[in-house]
């Protein structure tokens, strides 16, 4: 009975010893190890790939931002504020509820196929007001000019980049409502495209909140 008692006693006491070493190694240890390299060698990755704009964080690059007007009495959807770029729809266009404000704690877009009726008209609607929010006088968008990025969410919904042609048919539009010089708007949105990663990878984008950034202190210095 005591040999027993003393086995059982023993073998606790090993268990004991073997969760304590596991939860210092596993549960102290390697995390402050991998904090450790990843704050020492990717610093601005581990901390969410933040930007900032007058010492303050304002968004990360990772995810997309709304520019868009306060909302009037009786409206449900706000009315985007043209005197900055435009991101990708937020809300995988029409009534979507799944991510309707570049919110972080659902994301998604529609998911409907390409020939689904809502989604063509909610693709055209959102063509038409494309160019007619940025035909500006003397300079008008044909529909044929308007890149896929521009009518169409990304399969996340919370994308922060456009394409080179979206910011390009926006820069006469930015610079009437900002009384900037359009070669000068066209200079920033160049100085902001990012080419394929590694040369093959991806493709050409804009990230719309560090070019409004940009054309913020455009504005300020104008």
């Amino acid at each position: 009975m005591n040999n027993s008692v003393s086995n059982t006693a023993r073998l606790l006491g090993a268990g004991l010893r073997a969760l304590l070493v596991l939860t210092l190694v596993t549960g102290v240890i390697y995390p402050l190890v991998v904090t450790g390299i990843a704050q020492g060698l990717f610093n601005n990755k581990a901390n969410g790939s933040e930007i900032k704009s007058d010492g303050k964080v304002v968004g990360s690059s990772l995810i997309g931002q709304a520019y868009n007007l306060p909302l009037k009495k009786g409206q449900e959807t706000p009315d985007p504020d043209l005197k900055w770029f435009q991101g990708r729809p937020q809300n995988g266009l029409g009534s979507n509820s799944v991510n309707t404000q570049y919110k972080l704690i659902l994301s998604g877009a529609t998911n409907r196929s390409g020939d689904n009726a809502d989604l063509i008209k909610w693709v055209k609607d959102a063509k038409a007001a494309v160019v007619k929010d940025n035909s500006v006088a003397g300079y008008t968008v044909e529909p044929s000019q308007v890149p896929a990025d521009a009518v169409t969410s990304s399969g996340s919904g919370l994308d922060p980049e456009i394409s080179p042609q979206y910011a390009e048919i926006q820069v006469h539009r930015v610079a009437e409502k900002n009384n900037l010089p359009v070669d000068r708007v066209e200079k920033l949105v160049k100085e902001h495209t990012q080419g394929r990663t590694l040369g093959f990878m991806g493709e050409p984008r804009v990230n719309v909140l560090e070019l409004n950034i940009a054309l913020k202190e455009l504005i300020k210095g104008n």
